[in-house]
């Protein structure tokens, strides 16, 4: 009779349940093939915009992953497991998770965003946050930059995708400026002509845009040029530093000198 009532007793489990774990199964099994294939379309879409490699990674990941704890909610819900408590103990856990990495979450939101809009790329020119450099590596948290005197720079994405970047890359051609101080003896024709024969001559200055040299500021000792030539962006450093000496060893050269410092002293 025990026997009896056991199986009396499974048999009316199965026939109460089975249904509903046949349906959980099929919604499972159909549910996983629909979320392949709308994170096979985000990948196509991501694909035809040309979003970075890492970050697409990173947001099918993420979109993978919360269409399945929704699915496993729904399949739960159908079972009969009650899932209230479970949604409210995984929300406060996020928000949780969330206070705790609130600046590494602006940084990931900055570099999601640079990624996404692209304000720059890997190889240009840029001054941002103080600093001036080409950029090495886009990362989600962090930017990586290398300045004219070879060191890293890594500045946080947060900061940097809400302040102000100038790309010297994105017109293809950047200006090199500097200033030259001469004496008021030496004439400004003379000072001009020394310069730009060098401008001219310099492999790395390009003719066009052409380069100048102006006069930026009259003193009572001297005057101040402006030279302005212009090199291609990954040759910044190069000219601005080899046009330099360059251009200091043909005012030399041409006994172009620069002002005397005065000082007046008073007795008494």
């Amino acid at each position: 009779m025990d026997i009896q009532k056991i199986s009396e007793t499974l048999m009316q489990k199965v026939i109460d349940y089975g249904p509903k774990v046949l349906m959980a199964i099929v919604v499972l099994i159909i549910g996983n093939v629909i979320i392949n294939n709308l994170v096979k379309a985000i990948n196509k879409m991501l694909s035809k915009r040309d979003t970075d490699p890492t970050l697409s990674k990173f947001l099918l990941n993420l979109a993978s992953g919360l269409l399945k704890v929704l699915l496993f909610i729904s399949v739960a819900s159908m079972l009969g497991v009650a899932t209230t408590s479970f949604v409210a103990v995984l929300g406060a856990m996020s928000l949780a998770v969330g206070m705790a990495l609130q600046g590494s979450l602006g940084n990931f939101a900055g570099g999601a965003l640079i990624l996404l809009f692209r304000p720059f790329k890997v190889g240009d020119l840029v001054e941002a946050q103080g600093n001036t450099g080409t950029v090495k590596e886009i990362q989600l948290f962090t930017t990586h930059l290398i300045t004219g005197t070879n060191r890293l720079v890594i500045i946080p994405n947060g900061p940097l995708s809400n302040g102000n970047i100038i790309n010297h890359s994105a017109v293809g051609n950047v200006r090199v400026d500097f200033e030259v101080n001469v004496a008021n003896t030496i004439q400004v024709e003379d000072a001009r002509t020394a310069i730009m024969n060098v401008l001219n001559n310099h492999p790395l200055v390009l003719k066009n845009p052409a380069p100048s040299v102006n006069v930026k500021q009259l003193g009572d000792a001297g005057y101040t040029l402006l030279v302005l030539p212009y090199s291609k962006p990954e040759d910044y450093w190069g000219t601005f530093f080899g046009v330099q000496e360059e251009v200091r060893s043909a005012l030399n050269k041409a006994n172009i000198t620069a002002p005397t410092p005065t000082r007046i002293v008073l007795n008494g």
